[in-house]
């Protein structure tokens, strides 16, 4: 197996995306989040809170336009964007792509609290595959989307984005199940840190994009042989929405100009870094997703510390978009 990289704080420190003092919002990168439904409203918001503490200098949420209202209430911070439909909470693929397609941004989420549906479906695999065009930005690819990933076999073949595909152990086995691994083969996703290591490796070299294997000791691969693991193991972040502030976290940092697997790796860390830090307050249990946003840009600023000089940063960055084509 390849070299494991064990992230640390410095490491972490080393991989901060520049920050200027003249930086303006457009300096500090535009996300467009797509994600939420009714049922599934705090997927999105706590995606597009976990961005903007990230450091993002715009998040956007695209949202059905029946339910603009209701979102646009509550993501006091980030813009939100209609997306046509052609019955009540239910996209229609076609224009809903071209509004996504034609707006200004330089990274993505999608995924978090969709409402599975086959124009879902069109939609997500529209965002992903050859209309986005041979110099799309990068996304993150959670929850619903990567249900509906998996729901094709051979899948991959038709993700045309570079992304960062954000799985746990389960949506993982999916994944590779319409690769043609039979459950189980890969041993036990959830306990054993080598088998861990072993099937994301072998994946983001499948696939051709960077994997971050959700659970405790998190792994970060890329297609070329990179692999990373993190120090933590907190039963507290095992409650619904901490992989949603995940996925923005990670967003906003492709937003401001990191590549996926420099973006995956500082996110994972900052996450947990994040969950530590609410859990020496709470204990194991008790732990909301909502308090970790604010944590994360804490960590972020004991980061910039290590770093130097007010955190100027710099690891594999540069202007938003930099790096992720």
């Amino acid at each position: 197996m390849a070299d494991v990289e064990r992230l640390d704080d410095r490491l972490a420190a080393a991989l901060l995306p520049p920050r200027p003092e003249r930086g303006h919002k457009g300096t500090f990168g535009k996300l467009l989040v797509v994600a939420g439904s009714l049922d599934y409203a705090g997927a999105a918001l706590l995606v597009c809170q976990a961005a903007g503490r990230a450091g993002a200098g715009l998040v956007t949420l695209a949202v059905p336009e029946s339910l603009q209202p209701l979102f646009a209430a509550k993501v006091v911070e980030a813009t939100t964007m209609p997306l046509v439909e052609d019955d009540v909470e239910e996209v229609d693929p076609e224009p809903a792509l071209a509004r996504i397609l034609d707006h200004d941004h330089d990274a993505l989420v999608v995924g978090p609290g969709l409402r599975p549906s086959l124009a879902i479906g069109d939609l997500v695999r529209g965002i992903l595959g050859p209309a986005a065009g041979e110099d799309a930005c990068a996304a993150v690819v959670d929850a619903e989307a990567l249900r509906t990933l998996a729901a094709e076999d051979g899948w991959w073949e038709g993700v045309r984005r570079p992304s960062v595909l954000t799985p746990h152990a389960g949506e993982f086995a999916r994944l590779r199940a319409a690769s043609g691994i039979s459950p189980g083969s890969d041993g036990d996703l959830n306990a054993d840190d080598a088998a861990r290591s072993e099937a994301a490796l072998d994946a983001a070299a499948t696939w051709g994009h960077v994997l971050v294997l959700k659970g405790a000791h998190t792994v970060v691969a890329a297609p070329d042989g990179s692999l990373a693991v993190a120090p933590f193991a907190n039963p507290g972040l095992a409650t619904g929405g901490t992989g949603d502030v995940l996925a923005g976290t990670i967003g906003a940092l492709l937003a401001q100009g990191l590549a996926p697997y420099a973006a995956a790796r500082l996110g994972v860390h900052l996450h947990g870094m994040a969950g530590e830090a609410v859990r020496a307050r709470l204990g194991d249990a008790g732990i909301l997703a909502g308090d970790l946003p604010l944590e994360v840009a804490l960590a972020r600023r004991r980061l910039a510390g290590l770093a130097g000089a007010g955190g100027s940063g710099g690891g594999e960055g540069g202007p938003p978009g930099a790096g992720v084509r």
